[in-house]
């Protein structure tokens, strides 16, 4: 009993330690941002809260850099999405894309080296030259290995999906496995994403995404890009998804989470693929057999190239510099100051 109530004096002293200590501390050793407001009842702390769930927001504290404004907040990706607003998401790419790429080139890859701001264009190199400087070393590291990882080679295409835990999920595992291009077409329902934006862990962020009205406008910028679409169907035609060639350009295309593909998919697709099922369920959910394909995609690339990730030097040193405009948005005012810099010392004419 003496040892029951010691154990509780002492919880009750250390709780008002602890206490004391965190009222005591300088706040913005802990959160740099944040900083002290008097109040009528004391002291308080005002914290700027990000549009992701807890995790990522530990890991602003790990790299204060990544601290999101307002207006980024209020204009996230995941509520574009659910607003169907093409021209809005590409908002979210920094540097200048192609408008036609080349279906008969090996590349896929969508940016050109020129990031506008003003009157004027910074090359890829430029733009690292002005931001890696306020990167942590870590985050560089990060960038580039994931760089070194990235493929356009093979995209993935939800069409009609209505669950948005699952379009979070799959907008993470093709993050997670190296797929920078994702399509979303048609999404039929308005449910808010943001309730499910701890599943993606702001994944979005960091992908190439294009929306689309119709499959049928989804598929034909898509062939016209170089890619087949391999439509995912538990149909009798269908080739199994290990013995498909994945270092060809292809586009996975998965469907809604009850009805599945669609007729007109289907009838546009250049082949049906399908995961060889072994229990007595016919079918996986929807984010998981979009891991499982991308993963076999990823397996299989890596056996006959050598690796996934298939960008040149010069796709890897433009695609650092998109990744770094989208870290946060002072990365875009640094650039665009040294944009200014860069004008200034230019010869008048």
């Amino acid at each position: 009993m003496a040892a029951c109530k010691f154990l509780f004096r002492y919880s009750i002293s250390f709780l008002k330690l602890s206490t004391l200590r965190i009222e005591t501390c300088t706040p913005s050793l802990f959160f740099p941002g944040h900083r002290l407001l008097s109040h009528t009842s004391g002291f308080k702390l005002k914290s700027y809260q990000r549009p992701y769930a807890s995790i990522p927001a530990a890991v602003s504290v790990q790299y204060p850099e990544e601290e999101e404004d307002n207006e980024t907040k209020q204009t996230s990706v995941r509520d574009l999405i659910w607003r169907n607003s093409n021209d809005d998401v590409s908002s979210f790419m920094k540097m200048e894309r192609r408008l036609i790429i080349d279906p008969y080139s090996n590349s896929r890859f969508p940016y050109l080296d020129k990031f506008k701001t003003g009157d004027t264009f910074l090359t890829s190199r430029e733009v690292l030259d002005a931001v890696e400087p306020s990167l942590m070393e870590l985050r560089k590291e990060r960038f580039r290995n994931v760089v070194n990882n990235r493929t356009y080679s093979v995209c993935l295409v939800v069409e009609g999906l209505s669950d948005a835990g699952n379009v979070s999920a799959v907008f993470r595992s093709a993050d997670a496995l190296g797929f920078q291009s994702v399509h979303v077409v048609a999404l039929d329902s308005r449910k808010r994403y943001r309730e499910h934006r701890h599943v993606s862990m702001g994944a979005e962020k960091w992908l190439d995404i294009e929306l689309w009205d119709t499959t049928e406008e989804c598929f034909e910028v898509l062939k016209s890009r170089g890619y087949r679409i391999a439509t995912t169907h538990l149909g009798m035609e269908t080739v199994s998804v290990y013995d498909m060639d994945w270092s060809q350009p292809t586009a996975i295309v998965v469907g809604n989470e009850g009805r599945g593909i669609s007729e007109e998919a289907l009838k546009l697709s250049d082949m049906h693929c399908s995961i060889p099922m072994k229990g007595m369920v016919d079918s996986f959910n929807v984010s998981v057999a979009s891991g499982i394909l991308m993963h076999h995609a990823v397996c299989d690339r890596t056996t006959r190239l050598g690796a996934h990730g298939d960008l040149t030097s010069e796709e890897k040193q433009i695609l650092l510099a998109e990744f770094s405009l989208r870290h946060s948005r002072s990365s875009i005012s640094i650039a665009e100051e040294y944009a200014k810099r860069k004008i200034a010392a230019s010869p008048k004419l």
